[in-house]
């Protein structure tokens, strides 16, 4: 599978050490003509070997691989010893070939061959940082009347006491404003506890803190697909254990509008189980819902909510993150007996 979006891309995790493979480490030709004939001692395909390096640092894995890839109108390229950071114990020859015709910009790709794949223990090579740290807004803003979810009331902003009515109360020149609000849970950008599906799952005052804060964030990106139900296929080869999830559709860009209620992207009940599989610490989604609203059943919010793993709907600017290396925070108020409320979502970056 083949990201659409090279930036923030994470199908699969990885990361190249520089843009083209000779600054991996490795070096790549091109020839005129395909090669079809292979030597049967020099290369081969098959699982990937698994070598102990520097066994005294940080387990971090990296793929080092040969390729080649022939074009469907003549020619090819050829690449050696390119090297990738990767996440997940291994990575299929499919994933590995996915990301080089993306990495490389490659057009009129025939095929791609995958060569000497081996799993190394090194220490990763990602840019350092700068030190430098960047919050990034993922909340909509709440506003008198908005309309979130079609069929449910806008909130209603009012004064409870306004700051003319204030100045009785206090000193000369001393005033305040009290403001009151009423509001259905599922208002704004939003977390869905278990307690919103299950009357014995977790609410909100019972979640505990290690999911919705400070939690390892990985991107999933899934705009521009050809179907609006989100599959498996789309977190195929990603460490997803104890992270937050954030599945980018690019959805919100119709916030506010009438098209934002109708046709909206959403994951799969496989989708869904394949998540609980992964036990990832939170879920989030910046599209209308993370089930198929013609679907009654609600198999997404089932499974995960289930496996007691918290959902947040109606996240924004997912876009302006990495595919990994952000920390993800959504903390609902504290309130017992009650399923969903509206979170200020952030994420620090760097």
């Amino acid at each position: 599978m083949v990201a659409p979006d090279r930036a923030s891309a994470p199908v699969p995790d990885v990361r190249v050490d520089g843009r083209a493979p000779g600054a991996a480490g490795g070096g790549t030709r091109s020839r005129g003509v395909p090669t079809t004939a292979r030597g049967a001692g020099r290369r081969r395909r098959g699982r990937s070997q698994r070598v102990s390096q520097d066994t005294d640092r940080p387990a971090d894995r990296r793929v080092v691989f040969d390729f080649e890839v022939d074009f469907s109108n003549g020619g090819g390229i050829q690449g050696q010893g390119f090297r990738l950071d990767i996440d997940a114990p291994d990575i299929s020859d499919e994933a590995l070939a996915a990301y080089i015709v993306r990495d490389l910009r490659l057009l009129m790709v025939g095929a791609v061959r995958i060569l000497d794949k081996r799993i190394v223990l090194e220490r990763h090579k990602r840019v350092a940082s700068s030190g430098r740290r960047v919050m990034v807004d993922l909340s909509h803003s709440v506003t008198d009347g908005m309309i979130t979810y079609p069929g449910l009331p806008g909130p209603v902003v009012v004064d409870h006491l306004s700051r003319e009515e204030s100045r009785a109360h206090y000193a000369e020149g001393t005033e305040f404003q009290i403001g009151s609000i009423c509001l259905v849970g599922n208002t704004g950008t939003y977390l869905d506890s278990p307690f919103h599906r299950y009357p014995d799952g977790d609410d909100l005052a019972t979640l505990r803190l290690e999911q919705l804060a400070d939690l390892d964030a990985i991107v999933v990106a899934a705009t521009g697909l050809p179907e609006r139900g989100i599959g498996p296929a789309a977190f195929d080869g990603l460490a997803l254990d104890g992270r937050a999830v954030l599945v980018h559709t690019g959805w919100d860009r119709h916030w506010r509008t009438d098209a934002y209620g109708h046709g909206h992207p959403f994951l799969t009940e496989a989708a869904a189980r394949s998540l609980v599989d992964a036990r990832p610490a939170l879920v989030g989604i910046d599209s209308l819902n993370i089930d198929d609203t013609a679907d009654g059943r609600r198999p997404a919010h089932s499974a995960l909510l289930a496996a007691r793993i918290p959902i947040v709907e109606h996240l924004t600017g997912l876009s302006a993150l990495p595919a990994t290396g952000s920390r993800f925070f959504a903390l609902p108020v504290k309130v017992e007996r009650f399923g969903t409320f509206p979170v200020r979502c952030i994420a620090i970056v760097g």
